[in-house]
């Protein structure tokens, strides 16, 4: 057999069918972000100086001095690693207080972290499920590919609901009687930006006596009072049985987490594969994860300034007749409708504008759904957007792209700052 013509073959089908990856060289600058240096020929030592508009580090708090501060600390305290699993290494104190932090925030007996959000929801989902007799697993047909394969390997029976549609599930939770029943969903959707209708999906699971699992992946430090996500601000928290969240978007380091009752976490513990045989998160990453959660617990500040500009983003480009999908959130989504369109447009930014945004495409979103993915930060200028929307008008004019009718609308007040151009007061001199 010809191996290696197998892979070659199979990279080609995806390059054929426009879905070949291919990565930007950058260099993030925790000071200047999000500015970054892009090396374009990764056998040379040239660089240029780009603007991130893509990250997930929604607040940027992977570049806060806390979140750096607590990091070398426990670096120069703890070395590098964690040294091995937690059954077998112990369970480092970094890691305890982080989990601690977790369940204060979302008011739960107790946290349990992993390495990913993707290994949580695979854990999670299929432990809990899985613990259950004769479960039943509804699934919001948008779920993210984590959860999917969280739903794929409890072995249990599932069904999938239409997005966001009450009705549906309430058919299906009525069908299903009195067996056990996991109702699994998010609370918010990273690619289209809508949210879920948590308070109804809190009643119909109570009526019908069925467990709930949220992922809050895309809204955890960003929503809620103390960033405790989109149940936190709709007050359905309390009501919502597992919270699912990430380290590595709102709270800028890396991991994922679950929050629950200290029966259901004790469980997961204690009879999850991908938990029980997994090196633990090191104390570096545990630490700035914690300083993270606590400093947004505290500060509203980054939260106001990031929704600021993320609602100035999509006003700019509405007014410039750009097409971006509607939604009450942050995710700003402008839709091209063709892969290779798709390519093109980021390709023309970073090349032509120093913008780097990454784009979409299958299987991430739906063919014919292509799209470029805006993230605002709190570090994003007036001046960042008003350079954005001249380059994407730029490219779509280069391209061909089709524009839309000019939306105007009113602009809200203005969240207040102290420094409109970095969140961080300490670091105005080096942002000047």
């Amino acid at each position: 057999m010809d191996y290696r013509g197998f892979f070659d073959r199979s990279i080609e089908r995806l390059k054929a069918e426009r879905r070949y990856r291919v990565f930007a060289d950058l260099e993030r600058d925790a000071v200047r972000f999000p500015r970054a240096l892009w090396r374009p020929d990764p056998k040379s030592d040239e660089t240029s100086e780009v603007v991130i508009w893509c990250s997930n580090d929604y607040l940027t708090m992977g570049g806060h001095p806390d979140v750096i501060g607590a990091v070398c600390n426990a670096a120069q305290r703890h070395g590098a690693g964690a040294g091995g699993t937690r059954n077998i290494s112990g369970t480092h104190h970094p890691i305890v207080d982080l989990e601690a932090e977790l369940a204060d925030l979302h008011h739960k007996d107790a946290a349990l972290a992993f390495t990913s959000g993707w290994v949580s929801n695979l854990a999670a989902i299929s432990t809990i499920a899985g613990l259950l007799p004769n479960c039943l697993i509804l699934s919001d047909a948008l779920n993210h590919n984590s959860m999917i394969e969280g739903v794929r390997r409890s072995g249990c029976e599932r069904q999938i609901w239409r997005h966001n549609d009450m009705a549906h599930l309430e058919e299906l939770l009525i069908a299903a009687g009195d067996r056990a029943k996991l109702v699994v969903f998010e609370s918010l959707y990273s690619m289209d930006g809508d949210i879920a209708p948590v308070k109804d999906i809190v009643r119909l699971a109570k009526k019908y006596n069925a467990m709930t699992y949220v992922d809050e992946v895309h809204a955890v430090g960003m929503y809620g009072e103390r960033g405790g996500g989109i149940c936190e601000r709709e007050g359905v928290m309390a009501d919502i049985d597992v919270i699912e969240g990430t380290l590595a978007k709102g709270f800028g380091t890396l991991g994922g987490y679950i929050a629950a009752d200290a029966a259901i976490i004790d469980a997961v513990r204690s009879y999850a594969p991908s938990f029980i045989f997994t090196t633990a998160l090191p104390p570096t990453v545990a630490a700035g994860a914690a300083a993270a959660v606590r400093h947004l617990k505290k500060s509203g500040e980054e939260r106001a300034r990031h929704q600021r500009m993320a609602m100035l983003t999509k006003h700019a480009l509405k007014a410039a007749g750009l097409p971006v999908m509607d939604n009450p959130s942050h995710i700003v989504p402008v839709m091209v409708g063709d892969a290779e369109q798709c390519k093109a447009a980021s390709d023309l930014l970073l090349e032509r504008h120093g913008i780097y945004i990454q784009p979409i495409n299958y299987p991430t979103v739906a063919i014919g759904t292509e799209r470029l993915r805006i993230t605002p930060t709190p570090r994003h200028t007036e001046a960042h957007v008003a350079e954005l929307v001249e380059a994407l008008v730029d490219v779509w004019k280069a391209l061909g792209l089709k524009f839309v009718e000019a939306q105007i609308v009113p602009l809200r007040p203005a969240a207040k700052v102290e420094d409109p151009r970095c969140t961080y007061p300490d670091m105005k001199r080096a942002a000047e």
